[in-house]
């Protein structure tokens, strides 16, 4: 497939934008959870446009997959007066408790007047976006303490909206994973890098030798100390099939097994096995 031209749009998306757009009146905040390694590629533009004017705060998620002074970068680039970034792991649950916190201080002057009218114990609700697979249902589970949301590591299982009560005062409100109509060659490729997008509809053999290029590049001691290489090629494919025959990913006469070298490649990637990597910077980086 030609990266170039993704252009996936699905009809419950439509109606995701449809609904974000309508229950937004009913939230005083938004929690917009990214991918700690791919900042940009993870931030939906139609969710940006859609919430803007709304205080928001930003989940950096899987910030323990990521190098920690990119994302220290990212956080800095990002703030405003509207908006608040934060570094957490929805699966552990690291950073979630500064998210109370955060809240209070975003919605300040909204609180200050409701305890003037007498309402002390106001509920904070939040609408919680993300594209897809980026940790949202996990981050809900972990905040309400319960598998109230199905987790799974396909792309947009999370399909029903619903309204989930945390134990902090917070109501969430869920929403399905939104991916927008098309993507530049980059950000499809830092989606698939990643998992956001279906490993089905990539080639998974050109997939796996991009993301060799890309390591290779910013990476390269990584993949040499990960894969037991002695050096790197200038060329990418060559890389690939050093690490396959290191990993014993080979077919009957000796030739390389491409799928199972690029299964293997992705997986370690996705599971941190190669270590923190970031593979996006701010602009002006």
């Amino acid at each position: 497939m030609d990266m170039k031209k993704i252009n996936w749009f699905p009809g419950h998306m439509v109606k995701t934008r449809r609904e974000i757009s309508a229950n937004l009146k009913l939230v005083d905040a938004v929690i917009e959870i990214r991918d700690a390694r791919i900042v940009s590629s993870s931030s939906n533009p139609e969710i940006e446009k859609l919430v803007e004017g709304k205080p928001r705060i930003i989940l950096l998620n899987k910030s323990d997959m990521a190098e920690d002074q990119v994302t220290r970068k990212w956080k800095k680039e990002l703030e405003s007066n509207s908006t608040m970034v934060l570094e957490v792991n929805s699966l552990t649950g690291k950073g979630l408790n500064n998210i109370k916190p955060a809240l209070n201080e975003l919605l300040k002057e909204k609180l200050e007047r409701s305890r003037e009218r007498g309402i002390v114990n106001y509920h904070i609700r939040v609408m919680v976006v993300g594209i897809p697979n980026v940790g949202k249902s996990s981050f809900i589970n972990r905040m309400a303490k319960n598998s109230i949301a199905k987790v799974g590591d396909r792309p947009g299982v999370t399909k029903n909206k619903q309204w989930i009560k945390t134990k902090d005062g917070i109501e969430l409100l869920d929403t399905p994973g939104i991916l927008w109509p098309k993507f530049e060659e980059e950000t499809s490729l830092n989606l698939a890098f990643t998992g956001a997008i279906k490993d089905e509809i990539m080639d998974i053999e050109t997939l796996a030798l991009r993301l060799v290029e890309r390591l290779s590049n910013h990476y390269g001691k990584r993949l040499m100390d990960r894969y037991g290489l002695e050096s790197l090629s200038e060329e990418s494919l060559e890389n690939l099939e050093m690490i396959a025959r290191k990993r014993g990913c080979i077919i009957k006469g000796g030739e390389i097994d491409y799928t199972r070298v690029a299964v293997m490649l992705l997986d370690e990637f996705r599971s941190g096995k190669l270590g923190k990597i970031s593979l996006e910077w701010p602009e002006h980086e």
